[in-house]
């Protein structure tokens, strides 16, 4: 009877953990910070060559939006070579952010990573190296929240700005995508926690 109370209790707990982090998730997801920043970094997603993937066109367009209205001097894109590809997914979408009217001396590369704790990590490098002080972080709304927390530990001063035109409409979509979120959020907690022990 006592070890069946115990992992009750245990269910109870892991069912309180999930709908606590997926309606911080799906909160967050609401925030827009947008602000004057040196520069907006585009978070990575496919690319199929020098084509760049709707996910990734309408993560573009938004920080192409924050460019043209002032906010940001400057944009980085990310994403290393995904296998099968003769780009990396930076390249062509610095290659979209050209054709849509962004001078190219206003764009930078990050091209090495493939998760979006590198996107980030080496981003910082690249501001670093420019002395940006500011950021502006631009992925899906409900990306928002894990990537928020990784330019935290990246040491970003940064902001968020979700895309408003997300590909991830749908409950279909979105569901998938929100359990993504949800476990790597967490899974991302727990690996900061262990590794101060």
């Amino acid at each position: 009877m006592k070890k069946r109370k115990i992992i009750l209790f245990a269910i109870l707990i892991l069912i309180l953990c999930l709908a606590g982090n997926t309606i911080s998730i799906c909160m967050y997801s609401m925030n827009d910070e947008r602000c004057e920043a040196d520069v907006a970094i585009v978070l990575g997603a496919a690319a199929y060559d020098d084509t760049v993937s709707p996910v990734y066109r309408e993560r573009l367009n938004h920080g192409i939006y924050l460019y043209q209205q002032g906010y940001v001097k400057k944009i980085i894109v990310t994403g290393g070579l995904a296998e099968g590809n003769k780009y990396s997914d930076a390249y062509a979408a610095k290659q979209y952010v050209i054709d849509m009217g962004v001078p190219e001396e206003d764009i930078q590369m990050e091209e090495t990573s493939t998760i979006t704790q590198e996107n980030l990590e080496n981003a910082k490098r690249i501001m670093d190296e420019n002395v940006y002080e500011k950021a502006i972080i631009v992925s899906d709304p409900l990306h928002m929240k894990r990537a928020m927390l990784l330019a935290k530990d990246a040491g970003m001063e940064a902001y968020s700005s979700p895309t408003p035109t997300t590909m991830y409409r749908s409950f279909r979509t979105k569901l998938p995508f929100l359990a993504r979120e949800v476990f790597f959020y967490i899974g991302y907690r727990w690996y900061r926690l262990l590794k101060y022990f």
